[in-house]
């Protein structure tokens, strides 16, 4: 019998593979609600810009670590037990060793394309940090970050916690000299904890340093417990991108309760899916053609040993420079040392630094008072405190993330490294101070001048002069469209006065914090230039009109005028 489709000439013809597919899925929508929220999500509009695509090569990224990491966990062995090594890497041929660094000279040397899988992994795993870190710029610098969008603040937040200590698991994995000084000093760092900095590291290492569990221990937590969580973030992160709606820049059509762009299926979609074979392709490059971790070089862990100018992964390095350059603080209590010199760098350092960030949209909600839901981006010239303060923050981390590399900074420049630390124990105090002034002026500067385009055109390059012989530039007004655009913007909220505080009532405590949020107002929000009205940009085109017809009244009667001279 030939499987032909039926067909009464009036409906579409069908099969039964079809009729038993449809049934299936009408069966899983009316129990799980996939073809409603399809339906619902299937033409979301995502709007089009460049800046947008950072937050997708953290995601990417992340999806080449997974994919290059399930190929590497088939050949390597996470165990401490020694072996000694007779692979094809002749130079340690017949050294003593883990069986976890002889299988990443195997994987290395002996596996096809496991070299190039390793160094796509690290790669990636470079990548997905700093990707992070330059998508939570983006954010807080355009204001993302405010309502109703501070949860997933917050989880991007964590999501980079945890990308950097799964970066610092997977880097001790295989237990080569460099990242065996790491774990040591990871030792050293819980050691320094007042009480109970011992018995963490006895529960870590599974006795005294380095024991024979960590490596172990690590693998479990790099290829299961991290990524399980960085998993769930993820899907929390997208899941509320989605039902918060992108965020949008400012332009003509575009307000608070609309977004403008591309839907998901097909143009999205399909943007998305070749951004990730950009992404995968720019990691393979790098790892085929860029040696990172070249642990055969380095040998086996010796706790005897320390490799010479040791540095850690780039994204643990700020810490690492505050533990070089910090004075050697330390306080006998009681028979007890306590090492302010390691607890404050990298015992509280780090935890202060990611509460502040974590705290950042709710510090600001509080001081302007502001509570209303934002979906439209702003320019960072136009809050410029906020831009200060994130550029004051980069620069205490540029300059401790300088001092991790003092020794090499001596080495190359040759300077004294006494000197390299006593300029940055000065700079990562007076720098961020310095940074924070510069850039909130300049953004003043850039306010005043998109006002001077607003109400008084552009310059268009043509000079023209009068017959008294003085030079000016012929302005033009500026289009609807960007017009608009530097137009789409909230003025900013004027802080109480004292009196307004003292008239409404408050007592007590209220009083004093509503009179510290005012102080906090006024200095966040000083010399700040609004958008100029509608009256005064109304105004100020009737007059540069006037005197456009003043300069082309100039150009026909003056010396440069057009066209034969009269004689």
């Amino acid at each position: 019998m030939s499987k032909v489709a039926t067909t009464n000439g009036s409906t579409p013809a069908t099969t039964k593979g079809a009729q038993r597919a449809g049934a299936i899925a009408n069966w899983a929508d009316e129990r799980l609600g996939l073809g409603s929220a399809m339906k619902k999500n299937i033409r979301k509009v995502f709007p089009d810009h460049w800046s947008f695509m950072l937050g997708e090569i953290a995601l990417w990224s992340f999806v080449v670590l997974l994919l290059t990491g399930v190929f590497l966990t088939l050949w390597f062995d996470p165990s401490m037990t020694e072996i000694q090594y007779n692979g094809s890497y002749d130079p340690l041929r017949g050294v003593h060793m883990s069986s976890a660094m002889a299988s990443t000279l195997d994987i290395s040397f002996d596996v096809r394309g496991g070299l190039l899988m390793r160094q796509m992994h690290h790669w990636a795993a470079m990548i997905f940090i700093a990707s992070m870190m330059i998508h939570m710029l983006r954010v807080y610098l355009t204001g993302a970050f405010r309502k109703p969008r501070e949860v997933n603040w917050i989880i991007g937040c964590l999501l980079l916690l945890l990308g950097t200590i799964e970066g610092f698991t997977g880097y001790s994995l295989p237990d080569d000299l460099l990242s065996g000084t790491g774990v040591r000093a990871a030792d050293g760092f819980m050691k320094a904890t007042p009480v109970v900095g011992t018995y963490m590291s006895f529960f870590l290492f599974g006795g005294e340093f380095p024991g024979d569990a960590i490596i172990p221990r690590f693998y479990a937590m790099h290829i299961l417990l991290i990524p399980g969580l960085l998993l769930a973030l993820i899907a929390a992160h997208m899941l509320l991108l989605v039902y918060h709606k992108h965020t949008q820049w400012p332009g003509p059509g575009r307000t608070e309760q609309n977004v403008v762009g591309y839907p998901m299926l097909p143009v999205y979609a399909a943007k998305a899916g070749g951004f990730f074979f950009i992404v995968f392709g720019v990691t393979a490059l790098m790892g085929g053609l860029f040696s990172i971790n070249n642990v055969w070089k380095l040998g086996p862990y010796d706790p005897s040993k320390v490799t010479a100018g040791s540095q850690p992964d780039w994204y643990m390095g700020w810490p690492d420079g505050l533990l070089r350059i910090i004075p050697p603080w330390e306080t006998h209590l009681w028979g007890i040392t306590i090492s302010w010199n390691v607890m404050l760098p990298i015992l509280v350092m780090p935890p202060l630094m990611l509460m502040i960030l974590m705290a950042l949209p709710f510090i600001e909600s509080w001081l302007t008072g502001d509570k209303r839901e934002h979906h439209l981006l702003q320019r960072p010239r136009n809050a410029p405190t906020r831009t200060a303060i994130m550029v004051a923050l980069m620069t205490f981390y540029g300059l401790s993330w300088a001092a991790g590399g003092n020794d090499i900074i001596a080495i190359k420049l040759h300077l004294s490294i006494n000197q390299i630390t006593y300029f940055m124990r000065g700079a990562v105090f007076i720098g961020p101070v310095i940074a924070f002034i510069i850039t909130r002026r300049w953004c003043i500067s850039l306010q005043r001048h998109d006002e001077g385009k607003l109400l008084h055109g552009f310059e268009s390059g043509v000079l023209v002069r009068s017959p008294e012989g003085g030079y000016a530039e012929k302005h033009l007004p500026l289009p609807e469209g960007q017009a608009y655009t530097l137009t789409a913007r909230d003025d900013d909220p004027v802080p109480e006065t004292p009196e307004q505080i003292e008239a409404s009532g408050a007592t007590g405590r209220d009083l004093r914090a509503r009179k510290l949020r005012a102080r906090l107002a006024t200095l966040f929000f000083a010399d700040n230039v609004q958008k100029p009205t509608a009256e005064e940009i109304h105004e100020a085109q009737h007059h540069a009109e006037h005197e456009l017809h003043e300069l082309e009244s100039q150009i026909a009667a003056g010396p440069n005028r057009h066209g034969p001279a009269d004689h």
